[in-house]
């Protein structure tokens, strides 16, 4: 559990130290954000610094070497198979999110990586972490993914083979990073929504942990290989993403820009897959799944019937123009988001007390 703190306390203590260092180099170089013409509302945000996403990554890494450091002292686990795959892809995301974040500013224009560029980039990130994910099996022949379908726990009766594994994966991170990449449009949506999903992950995470089928064989247990490390990658999360909703809070002074939403969708595709929890994040991740049905639902009610479901797309910008403030529409965000995600926790726990009767 110590270990875990410490995660979330470096992590938090870097990304709210390193983010207004960062707004400082950004307004300097005149690296400012460019706004989408049909977002009137937002113009004013124009010109403020973005890739932000850079100081959630640096400090959601320190949070998690940091913990492993300090843990060496008194022989705690080292760092683990799942938990640096799980950063990886992150990471991985994270560069995909820079170089779009880049060529927008380059060009000076709210276009950056094509569909299919950033698609490429997305595919070729899930590829390389579903592949290894099969690997590395631990001394009881568990492996970071699985391939079985998903809830809370695999059902082993229902093998998706290699194949299929490597399919899901690639959907899964797709998707996820997709959609709180479309999420991140209000200051401080997307940091503080991801706080409470990933909040959540290190009490799902940790109980995984305390009833692990390695340590405590029982009716219940979870085949999960390392749980214990991926608390600490939830932890570190929080951290980071805490310490920037600091400067990132309304009106914000700095963007996390595709840098920092990719990644962050990223991290949640890995732990969903890594925790056996697939079908789960879909209910601790609501609000995400919800922005993007919002925005294929716009699409699909457009194209049948020339008319618009909402008066823009994503969501959050129909309430904007129906004249909800920002901040308004964010905080209750917040709620749906802190909602979603305990509601995943009691199913969570409700199987687990199912499962022991």
């Amino acid at each position: 559990m110590g270990q875990i703190l410490l995660s979330a306390l470096v992590a938090l203590t870097v990304s709210i130290t390193l983010t207004p260092m960062l707004i400082k180099l950004f307004a300097r170089r005149g690296l400012g954000q460019e706004i989408r013409a049909e977002v009137p509302q937002h113009q004013r945000k124009r010109g403020t610094p973005t890739m932000g996403g850079i100081a959630i990554l640096i400090g959601i890494w320190a949070g998690y070497l940091g913990s492993h450091l300090v843990g060496i002292r008194y022989d705690a686990p080292g760092v683990t198979a799942s938990g640096l795959l799980v950063l990886g892809l992150t990471t991985a995301l994270g560069v995909v999110g820079f170089l779009d974040d880049f060529i927008k500013l380059y060009k000076r224009r709210n276009l950056g990586l094509t569909a299919a560029g950033k698609y490429l980039g997305q595919f070729a990130a899930a590829v390389v972490f579903g592949v290894l994910a099969l690997r590395f099996p631990d001394s009881t022949g568990v492996t970071p993914g699985s391939r079985y379908v998903s809830f809370v726990r695999d059902y082993t009766t229902v093998s998706v083979g290699v194949v299929g594994f490597l399919l899901i994966v690639l959907f899964l991170i797709a998707a996820w990073s997709n959609a709180v990449n479309i999420t991140d449009g209000l200051d401080g949506l997307v940091a503080g929504s991801m706080s409470f999903a990933l909040g959540a992950y290190v009490i799902i995470t940790f109980w995984q942990y305390t009833n692990a089928c390695a340590t405590t064989p029982e009716t219940g247990c979870y085949d999960v290989r390392d749980p214990l490390d991926l608390a600490v990658v939830c932890a570190a999360g929080v951290g980071a993403c805490l310490g920037f909703l600091w400067w990132n809070a309304a009106p914000a002074k700095i963007i996390m820009g595709d840098t920092g939403s990719l990644a962050l969708g990223g991290l949640l595709a890995g732990l969903s897959i890594t925790t056996r929890t697939e079908l789960l994040m879909v209910v601790v991740g609501a609000l995400y799944c919800a922005e993007i049905l919002s925005v294929l639902l716009q699409i699909v009610v457009f194209r049948t019937t020339r008319n618009r479901l909402f008066k823009m797309a994503p969501f959050h910008h129909h309430f904007e123009l129906s004249d909800w403030a920002e901040t308004t529409i964010t905080i209750r965000f917040w709620l749906l988001g802190g909602s979603s995600a305990a509601v995943g926790l009691m199913l969570f726990y409700g199987e687990y007390l199912a499962a022991v009767g």
